[in-house]
């Protein structure tokens, strides 16, 4: 039994640090689109081809990767996706210099390649590391983690790359304030690979499988990868839009609104929080309690702290988070519940984006985040239940497929923005049409039946 648990724990400080890598990765290049928007004078549409170039790498790669994964092993994949990840980082280095977007395209795919490595394996990783029957609260601990650092990507991105950028800079001045933390990146995540490889994972049974079972007769879980299809091109096209959208709406400077960014990114952490608790086998109430209030603490500090200390902006994430922590009760602990309640909720944020005016848009869509929070883990725990070890490498390869949501999205969101007869407002009317058909899958779609 010890052993049991000590496993559990070691593999899931390391597939916590995977989710961490490439949490930040990810919010790095989505919210990197708003810098290319301008180095390149781009369309909006155009811009946020970087964020489709990162996710198009999951259509391509996902099942071709749960493949070589069967033959490699977790561990081989984890370290195979650190350094492909490391790859892409360093070659942001040239393609700033040039400055090129191809180039810029091409990095990123690269760095995405790693990152469809890392959750391929992943995702599955942590539902086999121990009951099914928790699966959503360690998916959702994981997630959180992955939060903290979609979070700080946002604020670094404001810091480091905003701050102090003038109308004056020629594009390729611009571009070089992007290579640094690309190099640090880079660096980092070999440092991660080198240590994986010197540790010793748990093995899980079962977990490389060379059996290819069917799971195309299980409507759940072809509903579940549409539904994480929309999930994913819903959060990324609201965050890779967010900057630009404050920026025309509010006159925000982007650097400004970078930080709201940041907060969006962070209502998913404390939402993911909240559901890991929620959703975890803690029995004694009190303890419950406890973390939940720990966790509107982090919610208050790090709204102020984001937003160069301002307690008037904590505040109010802190009550965005509470209303966030009473939904979460609706949910009563359930998975397709607690997805339900979530989907709807965001989808009537959307809508109200579209229509309400200045900074009442601003915190429907920044609160959005609090309510995407445990979409992912439920969405994909919801879609795999009841699937044996064979099935689940397969599903979770189509499931990750759909990713390329991602890809999608966002570009659609793109064309309304830039047309002058709608604008940025009317952009979020496609994100509640997704959030709409993840409230079906929670309430409908989910049950499992065979075809």
């Amino acid at each position: 039994m010890e052993k049991k648990s000590n496993n559990l724990v070691l593999g899931m400080s390391v597939i916590s640090s995977i989710f961490f890598i490439f949490g930040f990765a990810t919010t790095f290049i989505i919210t990197l689109s708003s810098k290319v928007k301008d180095i390149f004078t781009l369309s909006e549409a155009s811009a946020q081809l970087l964020t489709g170039a990162f996710f198009l790498t999951y259509l391509v790669l996902s099942i071709p990767s749960g493949l070589v994964i069967r033959k490699i092993g977790y561990k081989t994949a984890l370290i195979t996706g650190l350094l492909l990840m490391a790859v892409g980082a360093f070659m942001f280095y040239p393609a700033a210099k040039v400055p090129s977007f191809p180039l810029f395209l091409a990095a990123t795919f690269v760095l995405a390649a790693g990152v469809v490595f890392l959750q391929t394996s992943a995702n599955p990783y942590v539902v086999a590391l121990g009951s099914s029957d928790t699966a959503s609260g360690r998916l959702n601990l994981t997630q959180a983690l992955n939060s903290i650092a979609t979070m700080i990507a946002p604020y670094i991105i404001s810091v480091f790359i905003f701050k102090g950028v003038s109308d004056i800079m020629t594009p390729q001045e611009s571009a070089q304030t992007v290579q640094i933390p690309f190099v640090l990146m880079g660096v980092i995540v070999l440092l991660v690979a080198f240590a994986i490889l010197l540790i010793k994972l748990p093995k899980i049974t079962g977990s490389v499988v060379q059996s290819r079972k069917s799971v195309w007769k299980y409507p759940h879980v072809l509903l579940g990868a549409f539904a994480i299809f929309c999930y994913v091109g819903a959060e990324v096209g609201n965050a890779g839009l967010l900057v630009n959208f404050l920026n025309d709406k509010l006159g925000m400077t982007k650097e400004s609104a970078s930080t709201y960014a940041a907060i969006y990114w962070g209502g998913a952490m404390v939402g993911r929080f909240f559901g890991s608790i929620m959703m975890s086998d803690i029995k004694d109430p009190s303890r419950k309690y406890l973390y939940f209030a720990l966790v509107l603490v982090l919610a208050v500090v790090s709204g102020a702290f984001v937003t160069d200390w301002n307690w008037t902006i904590g505040l109010i994430f802190l009550g965005t988070s509470f209303i966030n922590l009473l939904a979460i009760q609706l949910g009563r602990g359930n998975a397709n519940r607690t997805l339900a309640v979530f989907a709807l909720i965001a989808a009537a944020l959307a809508v109200t984006t579209t229509f309400a005016p200045g900074n009442i848009a601003l915190w429907t869509l920044v609160s959005i985040g609090l309510f995407n929070s445990v979409m992912f883990p439920n969405i994909f725990s919801l879609a795999v239940r009841d699937l044996d070890a064979g099935e689940m490498s397969t599903a979770s390869g189509i499931i990750n497929t759909l990713i390329v949501g991602g890809a999608v999205v966002p570009v659609i969101m793109g064309r309304i923005a830039d047309s002058p007869a709608l604008g940025y407002s009317w952009a979020f009317i496609v994100p509640a049409i997704c959030y709409l058909y993840i409230f079906f899958f929670g309430v409908k779609g989910s049950k499992i039946r065979t075809a």
